[in-house]
């Protein structure tokens, strides 16, 4: 629990924590817009969901009479941390989904809970246990159960990359959220400005890299606009508020859930298929986080 948290009252720490909590609901959709956002190219996705994110939240801002000019003044290490997670994380994110089956690559993107605990454990005052380990090992299996599909080892070579874009997205995720802790005394409203660094700093590289293809027509810009909205905006604002004030043990555990929620959204919207070795892999990931998480924060 942040020291925040500490000096709050239960019910306060309990409403945080919820607020928080709904960043996992936000973000279980991302996979799904993505896909149905279509060719567009990782790094265009970046910038046009990050920009509106930004901007969204810079007009909240504006309305509701918060500091910025505080939110700006921050020394260049939390801006370094706050930029190089949210962009490296999100262009990795995009690139797996669009160079591997969605439901695999989301899968192995979303080791990042269990990473994080493995992280968090090594931390001065912190401890790496059995549970963790053998969470460890859980999570590597349903990682090669869902790169094999349950035939041995045998990886689709066309689908390598994303395989390695999507393990690449969880440890640049669990990364970022530990080293955040550092900085809790960074205020929520920091986090529009990476939103925007993120999106500008994305403009260059799909000019550089990519073939513009935009948005098909209204429905492709509604996408555009829902992902800036919610999972690629607000969600970070109510996480990072969530973290700083609320639980985050039981954040924590909660986002163990994402991933379960995520790949159900493709399963139902026809995007990815119910096979065994999905179910068997998300059963091992989830399991091994929550085994992992045992004995943390004693």
């Amino acid at each position: 629990m942040s020291a925040v948290a500490a000096t709050a009252t239960p019910g306060a720490v309990r409403r945080a924590t919820l607020v928080g909590g709904t960043a996992i609901l936000m973000w279980s959709t991302l996979a799904l817009l993505t896909a149905l956002a279509g060719p567009v190219p990782p790094f265009l996705l970046v910038a046009l969901s990050f920009g509106l994110g930004g901007l969204v939240s810079l007009g909240i801002i504006a309305a509701t009479g918060r500091p910025v000019k505080a939110a700006v003044r921050q020394p260049l290490p939390v801006w370094l941390l706050g930029i190089g997670g949210l962009f490296g994380y999100h262009f990795l994110y995009f690139l797996a989904l669009q160079t591997a089956p969605a439901a695999e690559a989301n899968l192995i993107n979303y080791l990042w809970p269990l990473l994080i605990v493995l992280f968090a454990g090594l931390l001065p005052g912190e401890r790496l246990g059995r549970p963790q380990l053998l969470g460890a090992a859980a999570g590597l299996a349903g990682t090669l159960l869902l790169i094999t599909g349950g035939k041995g080892i045998s990886v689709d070579a066309q689908y390598l990359p994303g395989y390695l874009a999507a393990l690449a997205c969880s440890v640049t995720w669990s990364g970022y959220s530990v080293l955040s802790r550092r900085f809790g005394a960074v205020p929520t409203e920091t986090v529009a400005f990476f939103c925007l660094a993120t999106s500008l700093l994305a403009i260059p590289c799909h000019l550089l890299f990519e073939q513009t293809v935009w948005p098909q027509g209204v429905w492709g810009w509604s996408i555009i606009a829902a992902m800036g909205i919610g999972p690629v905006g607000l969600a970070f604002f109510v996480w990072d508020h969530g973290v700083k004030r609320g639980d985050i043990q039981t954040l924590g555990a909660l986002s163990y859930a994402t991933p379960l929620l995520s790949t159900g959204l493709l399963i139902v919207a026809g995007r990815a298929g119910f096979t065994w070795p999905v179910v068997g892999a998300c059963l091992l990931i989830v399991g091994g986080a929550v085994v992992a998480s045992r004995g943390l924060g004693k």
